[in-house]
C-alpha cells in the first residue's frame, strides 16, 4: 500500500490508557464539528463489529493484505466524519497490532510514527492519562464487576457491556491495576521519546473539571478555532460515587501502612 502522498489533512490520535476519560474527550472532539470522529478502531475485541459497521468482510482477519487494506480505507474515512481531520484513540495495549499491520501495509518505514504518519497524515498526538491512578484503577475495577462503563450527562446509562455484579472492594485486584496502569502510562511516555513525538499531555483532572478549557487547547494545538469550545457539553457523566471515594481513601491508607 502506497503512503498517504495527496494533502492529507491532519490527524489526532488519543493515547491513552482505560478509565482516563478518552470517552469524554472523545466526544468534545466530534462535537466541535471540526475535529474528526475518534474511535477506539484497533481493538482486537472490536473488529469484527467494526468491519460489519464498515461492511468490509471479516474472513480471517489476520490476513493483513485482504483485510486491512480496505478496512484502512473505512477507518479514515469513519473517524473523519465531515470534517477534514481524522480522530482516533489508541490504548497501548492495542499499539503493537496496530505497528505490526501499518508495517504490512507501509512496509520499509523505520519508526511507528513515520507508519502513522504515512497511514492517517500528519499526526497530533495528545497524550491523555490521569494523575491518580488509584482512582483510575477503582474506576476501571468497579466498571469490569458491574459491567457499567459509562453514562450520559443526565444519568442514564449509555453503555453496559454485561450484566455484572454488585460491586466488590478488592486490594489485590487494585494494586494489581494500579501497576498495570503506572506501567502503561510510562510505556507511553517512553514511546514518544523513542519517537521523537512531543505530545499534548491532558490530564483526566483537569479535563473533567474543566472540559471546555482542556478542548480550548487541543482544538488550538490541531489549528482551530478554539472558540468553538465554548459551545461544546460533555456527554459523559462521571461514575465515580460515594463509594468509589471509599475505597480510594482505603486502598491509599492500607497501602500507607504498610510501606511504614
Amino acid at each position: 500500500m502506497n503512503a498517504r502522498s495527496d494533502n492529507p489533512p491532519a490527524s489526532c490520535i488519543i493515547c491513552a490508557t482505560p478509565r482516563c476519560g478518552s470517552t469524554l474527550l472523545c466526544d468534545l472532539l466530534h462535537d466541535t464539528g471540526v475535529a474528526g470522529n475518534p474511535h477506539s478502531f484497533f481493538r482486537n475485541q472490536d473488529f469484527a463489529e467494526w468491519a460489519e459497521e464498515f461492511n468490509v468482510p471479516v474472513g480471517d482477519w489476520q490476513d493483513h493484505q485482504t483485510f486491512d487494506i480496505p478496512y484502512l480505507e473505512a477507518v479514515l474515512k469513519y473517524g473523519a466524519g465531515s470534517t477534514e481531520l481524522f480522530g482516533m484513540r489508541l490504548m497501548w495495549e492495542s499499539l503493537g497490532n496496530l505497528s505490526d499491520r501499518l508495517e504490512t501495509l507501509f512496509p520499509g518505514l523505520p519508526s511507528d510514527s513515520s507508519r502513522f504518519q504515512s497511514a492517517f497524515g500528519q499526526p497530533v498526538y495528545l497524550h491523555l492519562s490521569r494523575q491518580d491512578k488509584v482512582a483510575q484503577a477503582v474506576s476501571r475495577c468497579k466498571a469490569e464487576q458491574t459491567g457499567l462503563w459509562h453514562v450520559d450527562a443526565d444519568g442514564t446509562e449509555r453503555e453496559r457491556v454485561k450484566s455484572g455484579k454488585a460491586p466488590r472492594y478488592d486490594a489485590d485486584e487494585l494494586a494489581r491495576l494500579v501497576r498495570e496502569l503506572e506501567d502503561q502510562d510510562a510505556a507511553w511516555t517512553g514511546w514518544f521519546t523513542r519517537q521523537g513525538v512531543v505530545p499534548v499531555c491532558i490530564t483526566y483532572e483537569k479535563l473533567s473539571s474543566d472540559p471546555q478549557t482542556t478542548l480550548a487547547l487541543v482544538l488550538s494545538a490541531l489549528g482551530q478555532d478554539k472558540s468553538i469550545a465554548g459551545s461544546v457539553e460533555p456527554r459523559t457523566a462521571k461514575l465515580a460515587d460515594n463509594e468509589s471515594l471509599e475505597w480510594v481513601t482505603r486502598f491509599k491508607a492500607e497501602r500507607c501502612t504498610q510501606t511504614n
